[in-house]
C-alpha cells in the first residue's frame, strides 16, 4: 500500500514539469523527478552519472489510460479527459473528413494538464483524430473544435454513387490522463552510459531495467502500455518517425480503440505547426 501511495503521488506531481529545448537537450531537472529517478538507479545498480544522463535525454507525455489501467489510488481521483471511438460533434457546416476515416480519438484540451506536456495544444475546445487503424490510411485528420462553439453529432451513413453506405464506428471508452516521462532512445550513446555498457555483457539487461521502472514510476504505477500517449518521445515498433524538427503529437495502439487490433498510429509534426494548430500539415505513420 506505502509503495502504490508513493508511486501515485510521483505520477501526480510530473504533472507540474515543463522543460524546453530541442529533442537532444529537453532535460528534466525538477526535483522530485530527478530524486525518482536517482532513486530507481540505486535499486538497479546504475550509477547516477548514467542516472543524470537519462534525466537529460527526457521529456514529459500523457498517457490516456482506460479506468481499469489506473491503480486504486488513480482511480479515487480520476478525472475524464478523452474518449476513444464514437460519432464526431461538429460545428455547423463541417462534416466528416473527406475519405469518411473513422473517429478513433476525442480529446477534451481544457481536461488535460497541459502543464505536463512541452508542445503547444489548445487550452479548450476538442481534438478530434480521424484515421483507419487497421490497415494504412490514405487520408488521416486532426480537427479542432473550440469551445462554445455550437456542435451536432453527425451521422454514421452516408450515400455514395447512390448507394447506403456506413462509416466505421468504434466502441466509445473513456480515457484519463496520466502524466508521464519518455526517453531519448539516444541516451545510451552518452558518455557514462556508454562506458557503462561496456563495463559487464549484463548492462544492457540492467538499463533495460532501469528504464522499464523509471516509466512506471513516473505513471504512478498506471498500465499504458498499449494507451494513447499525448507528446513525449515514440515508442515505436519500426523506426521512429519523430526525428529532426518533428515531434511526437499522439502515438495511438490499435488495442486502446479495438482489443482485436494489433498496430500503431504515430502522429508527427513541427512545434510550429503543433503549436499553430496547422494540423493539415501533420505526418500519419501506421506500423505493425
Amino acid at each position: 500500500m506505502r509503495r502504490e501511495a508513493e508511486l501515485h503521488f510521483l505520477g501526480r506531481e510530473l504533472g507540474s514539469v515543463g522543460v524546453s529545448g530541442s529533442r537532444h537537450d529537453r532535460g528534466m531537472t525538477i526535483p522530485i523527478v530527478e530524486e525518482l529517478v536517482l532513486r530507481t538507479a540505486a535499486r538497479h545498480g546504475v550509477p547516477g552519472p548514467v542516472a543524470q544522463e537519462l534525466l537529460v535525454g527526457s521529456r514529459p507525455c500523457l498517457h490516456l489510460v482506460a479506468f481499469q489501467g489506473l491503480t486504486l489510488a488513480q482511480q479515487e481521483e480520476a478525472r475524464p479527459a478523452a474518449r476513444t471511438g464514437g460519432l464526431p460533434s461538429l460545428p455547423d457546416g463541417v462534416d466528416w473528413p473527406d475519405g469518411r476515416d473513422p473517429l478513433v480519438l476525442t480529446v477534451d484540451c481544457a481536461a488535460l494538464p497541459r502543464e505536463a506536456l512541452d508542445i503547444g495544444l489548445p487550452s479548450d475546445g476538442s481534438l478530434l483524430f480521424f484515421t483507419q487503424i487497421e490497415y494504412e490510411p490514405e487520408s488521416s485528420v486532426v480537427l479542432h473544435v473550440p469551445a462554445g462553439v455550437r456542435t451536432t453529432e453527425r451521422s454514421a451513413t452516408y450515400e455514395l454513387d447512390g448507394e447506403p453506405e456506413q462509416v466505421r464506428v468504434y466502441q466509445p471508452d473513456v480515457l484519463y490522463p496520466v502524466p508521464g516521462l519518455t526517453v531519448s532512445p539516444d541516451w545510451r550513446d552518452s558518455p557514462a552510459t556508454s562506458a557503462f555498457l561496456d563495463s559487464g555483457a549484463d548492462r544492457d539487461d540492467i538499463l533495460d531495467d532501469f528504464e522499464d521502472a523509471v516509466r512506471k514510476a513516473a505513471a504512478g504505477g498506471a498500465s499504458h502500455g498499449v494507451a494513447v500517449q499525448l507528446g513525449g518521445f515514440s515508442s515505436p515498433w519500426q523506426s521512429a518517425p519523430d526525428e529532426g524538427d518533428l515531434v511526437l503529437l499522439a502515438q495511438i495502439h490499435g488495442q486502446s480503440i479495438d482489443h482485436d487490433v494489433f498496430t500503431q498510429t504515430l502522429i508527427v509534426g513541427t512545434r510550429g505547426d503543433i503549436a499553430g494548430r496547422r494540423y493539415e500539415a501533420l505526418e500519419f505513420e501506421q506500423q505493425v
